[in-house]
This record gives C-alpha cells, structure tokens and sequence, in this order.
C-alpha cells in the first residue's frame, strides 16, 4: 500500500504512458483543445497518482474560482481540527459584502452558518463568502493568503501563488493544472466526509435556488465534483472528478476558450480514461493520447504579467 506522500509524489512527478502499439491507437473520439493558446490540462488516476495524459500541465495560469478548492481545504482542516464547527456563525465585514459576483444578496452584519457558507462556495462560488470565510479563519484576507500559498507548498504545489481566497483578478495570482490537480487528490484523500459538498446540484439561500456551475454533476455518469471559474484572462477552468467501475479520476482543464468547450474537453479526457482503464484491465495497452488525435506537444502560451479583467463565475457566457 502506498502512504498518501507516496501517492502526492506521484502525482507531483513528471509520469507518462510510454508509446506503446501491441494494438492499434483507439479512433479520435474526443475533441482536442491543445491549439488554443490559454489550454493547459492533465489526467490523473486518484489511487495511484499516475497521469494519463497531460498537455501544458506545468504552464502558469490564473486558476479562477477554482482558488476555493483551497479555501475549502482549509475550512476542511479548521473543522477537523476543532477550530469551527458547521453551526459556528460568520459575519460578514463591509469588504467581504462588497466584493464582485458571483456573490450571495448579503450586507455588512449579516451571518451565515459555516455549512451555508462551504454550500455557497461548492455550488454558488460567491466571492463574498469566500472573503468571509477567509477573515474568519485568517482575520485578514491578506494573511489567509498567506496560509493558503503555505498549504499549497506543503502539499507539493510549487508553482502556485494565491493572493486571494476567491479567485477574484489579481496578476499575482497563478497556479498550474498539475498543483489543481494534487490540490483535488489531496481534498480527496484528507477530507472524504467534506468532499460530498462538491457533489450538491442546489443550494437555496434567502428563498433563492442557486444551481451548480458544474454542469458535468446532471450530465456525466459518475462524476462527483469538484469546481468550475472563469475569468477573461482565465479563460474557463475545471477540476472534475469521476468514479466508474471502482476507479476514480481527476481531470483539470484551464483556459477553455468557453463552458461548452471546457466542459466537453473535461469529460471527454475522462470517458478516455475510463476506457484506458478497462483496456489495461483486458491486457491491452493504449493511451488517453490517441483518443485526442492530437499533435506532440509543443510550448504554448505563457502567464502575461498585467491586470487580469472579468470575474470569477459571474454571468459566464453559454457557447
């Protein structure tokens, strides 16, 4: 049995599938996004911490509301360890009422429970929440950051940055698809009884029903979590995963050029590995690659510095 370090040095490490060709390549099912310049994906098997297939996984990008995967982590944590409880009150400073959408209809005083606050974070991505949340545990935005960008360091994460607990823009901001990636395993394998919260399609706040951003919940079989964002500079992100036949994956898509197209390419990358999956279990030997009929990879585009523009969520075009 490997440790989970074992199993985070996996998935930390540079691993891929071998050329091999005892059949022939499976046809080209899914559709690639590799020529748009933002995309930057990666595959991983959660029991072993292989990656099935990567493409850009250690590029720079902004990672979006994807950030609350680590606010979320850390709330996690603070309930293990006794720190809040679900019942536990928060309050909402002028700063965290204020910020952009996406966003709950709060004002400077009003609370929430901590349960409220991980639903409206899993399935609404309300910026203000996040805040919230971060000066509840950090008394500062600014100083939870800091934890946060630790915490990520700890688990392996090394090229990633946080400034903000939302997600919101800021060109400090960065992260890769390979840190999204062990941030999710990581979620997975340190929180299983907090993980359901990224599998709730709804959650109904002040007789408001807000409905999940992730689509893949209503429309791939299997799939239980875990986050969407958009920024303009972003571009659309997702960290998905599936459970199939005993077998779990973690797909991380960043840079989508639209929700269609990041959605379609996410659960393409994990119906491919599934299939990977059940050919290796018959003995044949084939790669999430040859389904994407895709060219080697080459370098792509890389992180500008400048002002990022949009907002996380928030009214996200349907293309």
């Amino acid at each position: 049995m490997r440790s989970f370090t074992q199993k985070l040095a996996l998935a930390a490490a540079l691993i891929a599938l071998p050329a091999m060709a005892l059949v022939p390549a499976a046809p080209a099912v899914a559709k690639s996004l590799y020529e748009q310049p933002k995309y930057a994906a990666i595959l991983v098997d959660a029991k072993t911490g292989e990656v099935l297939y990567s493409r850009r996984p250690d590029a720079a990008r902004h990672p979006a509301s994807i950030t609350k995967v680590m606010t979320l982590y850390l709330t996690f944590e603070a309930l293990e360890q006794g720190e809040l409880t679900l019942r536990d009150k928060i309050t909402f400073s002028a700063r965290a009422a204020g910020q952009a959408p996406s966003k709950l209809p709060t004002r400077k005083g009003d609370t929430i429970t901590v349960e409220q606050a991980i639903r409206a974070l899993t399935v609404k991505s309300a910026n203000d929440v996040a805040v919230a949340l971060a000066e509840k545990l950090g008394v500062t935005e600014a100083a939870f950051a800091e934890k946060m960008t630790e915490k990520a360091r700890y688990l392996g994460m090394k090229n990633t940055r946080f400034v903000n607990a939302s997600g919101l823009p800021n060109p400090n901001h960065s992260t890769t698809a390979r840190d999204i990636a062990i941030l999710s395993l990581a979620t997975l394998q340190h929180f299983p009884q907090y993980y359901k919260y990224y599998s709730e399609p709804e959650f109904t706040y002040a007789n408001q029903v807000m409905t999940s951003h992730n689509r893949l919940l209503k429309n791939m079989p299997g799939a239980d979590g875990i986050k969407t964002g958009y920024t303009a500079a972003a571009g659309f992100t997702l960290a998905a995963s599936a459970q199939r036949d005993g077998k779990r994956l973690i797909a991380v898509v960043l840079g989508g050029p639209s929700t269609m197209a990041r959605d379609q390419n996410v659960q393409a990358l994990l119906e491919a590995g599934f299939d990977v999956m059940k050919s290796r279990a018959v003995g044949m030997r084939t790669t999430v690659a040859s389904y994407m009929s895709e060219p080697p990879e080459v370098p792509g585009f890389e992180l500008p510095p400048g002002i990022e523009q949009g907002s996380t969520d928030a009214a996200s075009p349907r293309r």
